[in-house]
């Protein structure tokens, strides 16, 4: 069973690394046997900027993961794409190209990712689609479609989408993750967890029919309260999970919760920080 490795590109938070940029945003690189790939881009070029840092070629990607649309995880895609990297293939959920906003019922922000399918054309990118579950290599999967089965799991009602004034809920239907098969379990990597992180990795536990071991990314428990964050951990580790790497919209209460010796380990994964499982 080949080794996977996790680094992290771009997080919230500061690093102990000084040289390396933060930024409200998620990116990871994976290497997983002869696989490189990226998993969200961040919002713009520090992504860029934090993987020269690190000596992260990213000429040698063979594709891109963006867990969804929102442009703290995509819209460092268009940087990636000018500057040729990130390989020639962007993996998304269906729903992709729908636009994003927050509404505060008044004005509407664009969350969105800020290029479109010209721009990949442009770029001579193919966009693969991801729907239910797509498998990306021998135990490696992209997992999509979640059922809404938590009912607490719900989403903030400023997010929408659509064309204003004609916008709906945002149900966060393009949303996918990744799942790769370790000797111990699977490694699942999130990018923010819109659809609750319950419903994703029970989704993911039942498709794939093998145990949840580690889990890294952002869980958007960011407004959860105590109660909500003990049912979200003590549910996850009932699926195996042993390490929970939390990043960007986990929230300092899961943190504070988590840090006070749980039965699981925990660390929250910023830039320049690598994780190695095998």
């Amino acid at each position: 069973m080949p080794v996977i490795k996790i680094l992290t590109l771009m997080d919230d938070a500061s690093s102990e690394n000084k040289a390396l940029r933060s930024e409200h945003g998620l990116s990871f690189w994976v290497e997983a046997g002869d696989r490189r790939f990226l998993f969200d881009c961040g919002s713009g070029p520090a992504t860029l900027y934090n993987a020269n840092r690190l000596g992260v070629s990213l000429k040698d990607a063979d594709f891109t993961v963006c867990s969804h649309s929102h442009y703290d995880h995509a819209a460092g895609f268009r940087d990636m794409a000018e500057a040729g990297f990130g390989g020639k293939t962007l993996y998304t959920g269906a729903g992709f190209w729908e636009r994003k906003y927050a509404w505060n019922g008044l004005k509407y922000t664009d969350l969105s990712s800020g290029f479109g399918q010209e721009f990949l054309r442009e770029h001579a990118v193919t966009q693969k689609i991801c729907r239910g579950l797509l498998p990306l290599a021998d135990g490696c999967w992209l997992v999509g479609d979640f059922p809404r089965v938590h009912p607490f799991e719900t989403i903030p009602r400023r997010f929408v989408k659509g064309t204003p004034p004609e916008t709906t809920a945002d149900d966060f239907s393009d949303e996918i993750c990744l799942a790769m098969r370790t000797e111990r379990g699977l490694v699942v990597l999130v990018g923010c967890s819109h659809p609750g992180i319950l419903n994703m990795m029970r989704h993911v536990h039942e498709v794939l029919k093998q145990p949840i071991y580690a889990l890294f990314g952002g869980t958007h428990l960011v407004e959860a309260d105590e109660e909500r964050i003990g049912t979200t951990v003590n549910t996850l580790c009932g699926m195996g999970l042993s390490i929970l790497g939390l990043s960007h919209c986990s929230g300092n209460a899961a943190e504070k919760y988590l840090a006070a010796g749980r039965s699981v380990q925990t660390c929250h994964m910023t830039a320049g920080d690598c994780i190695a499982i095998r």
